[in-house]
């Protein structure tokens, strides 16, 4: 795929091909992984089927993190969950983690692709930019993240891509994509519509009381829309 320049384009000309799968949910998690977050992440991982989970915990030393990380990674194991690290080459190496989620200033993902392996999951943040997910698919990378869509506190953003761009990548390239910011049961509909491949959340789920009935919530979703 040759990379091309954010220029103006028409998102209707791209309806959202049909669905072969249903959407799925990509865990996020909160800067607090402590505490009772195992027995919470558990529950989560109960309520219904969670694809991965991503580790994301700033301004934590690196080797009290893989401690933090150890009781998550093995509960994920347990439920068949993607364990990935956020940002983190290094780290996701060290533990042994399923792969690693890259912001646009963390990396080049060929770097982690040379480290990880062939088998590691790789993630780009592409924000709101076309141009940008045509790089990490020529990069390599196993999906693409777009967002935010909706207002966040977990990752404040200014980026707000159409749902349109969701499907204009569903129709371009084979590479999964991910639709990331202030995503609830509420206000998911249109990004499952409009054809990505997973939803990442963290505040929706962690913010409530059962995030095994979170994550349930958003499975229905999900259900209900690939009957449609």
């Amino acid at each position: 795929m040759a990379p091309a320049m954010d220029d103006d384009i028409d998102y209707a000309l791209f309806p959202p091909p049909p669905r072969s799968e249903p959407c799925r949910l990509y865990l996020i998690s909160p800067q607090d992984v402590g505490g009772d977050f195992p027995e919470r992440l558990a529950a989560a991982c109960g309520g219904g089927p969670v694809a991965a989970f991503q580790l994301r915990v700033k301004d934590v030393d690196a080797h009290a993190l893989a401690r933090l990380a150890e009781p998550l990674q093995r509960i994920c194991s347990d439920h068949g969950v993607a364990f990935i690290v956020n940002d983190d080459m290094a780290l996701a190496k060290r533990i042994g983690a399923d792969g690693v989620h890259l912001g646009q200033s963390d990396g080049d993902p060929r770097d982690a692709r040379a480290l990880l392996g062939a088998e590691a999951q790789i993630g780009r943040t592409c924000h709101d930019s076309r141009h940008l997910a045509l790089e990490a698919g020529e990069a390599g990378c196993d999906y693409v993240a777009f967002g935010a869509f909706h207002p966040t506190t977990t990752k404040p953003s200014h980026y707000r891509p159409p749902p349109g761009i969701l499907s204009w990548w569903a129709t371009i390239a084979e590479i999964p994509s991910v639709a990331i910011g202030g995503i609830t049961p509420a206000n998911a509909a249109p990004l499952v519509a409009a054809g990505a491949d997973f939803l990442a959340v963290c505040q929706a789920v962690w913010s409530a009381p059962d995030p095994g009935a979170a994550v349930a919530a958003f499975d229905a979703l999900f259900r209900e829309t690939a009957k449609a």
